[in-house]
């Protein structure tokens, strides 16, 4: 499957954000994941979406809009009218009938679903969810910081998604040129990476060290 890098905003510089996001746009990145938290569901607050809409309007990537936040239901169709082109919910946010409701919508309207899971949250929480979805999203961090430490757990939880899931498998947190190894090679094949390329001297040259080596 292609690789597919998807710089996360979270640890981009938000005074100048706009040029951040053309700058890893031209480094050839695939799409840019976009950290939505409420200080609820994860214990920060970010963005809502009004700067998905002015982000939407500076790059012609693919936006995907990783919803940390409770109940995600209520803000679809927000994020849906700023401009996202694929929206993740958390399983520890959703029931499985609201996730069927939130997929109906977004299948009608040609966006991508995603469901994400957190790192003590085991796999069986999502094997009846995985029929809704386009993709799905392995945390391999607590959410709610970027900059946190990679944790290994996250592999073999990918390696047992991989075996029984086909589509795009993303992982998110603690991504480096190392880590990224090790997720591509239990099958993950989008890799959301904050400061490893927002923090590069060369932004083409990091995200390159992360696709290489496509499986």
């Amino acid at each position: 499957m292609k690789i597919k890098i998807a710089p996360s905003i979270l640890s981009a510089d938000f005074s100048n954000l706009s040029a951040q996001l053309k700058k890893v746009e031209n480094a050839g990145a695939d799409l840019i994941h976009v950290d939505v938290m409420d200080g609820h569901f994860v214990p920060n607050i970010t963005i809502g979406p009004v700067v998905v809409k002015y982000m939407r309007k500076v790059t012609r990537l693919p936006l995907d809009v990783h919803l940390m936040i409770e109940n995600p239901a209520k803000y679809v169709d927000a994020f849906v009218k700023a401009g996202s082109d694929m929206i993740t919910v958390h399983i520890e946010a959703v029931s499985l009938r609201e996730l069927a409701a939130i997929a109906k919508k977004l299948n009608s309207k040609g966006i991508k679903l995603g469901i994400s899971l957190n790192p003590a949250t085991p796999l069986v929480k999502i094997k009846k969810a995985l029929r809704l979805v386009d993709f799905v999203l392995v945390m391999s961090v607590n959410p709610g910081f970027g900059g946190q430490e990679f944790i290994p757990k996250a592999i073999n939880k990918i390696k047992q998604l991989r075996a029984i899931f086909k589509k795009d498998i993303s992982v998110d947190g603690g991504i480096n040129n190392i880590t990224a190894k090790l997720v591509k090679s239990a099958g993950a094949n989008v890799l959301a990476a904050g400061s490893y390329i927002f923090g590069a001297k060369n932004t083409k040259q990091a995200i390159n060290s992360l696709r290489r080596g496509e499986i």
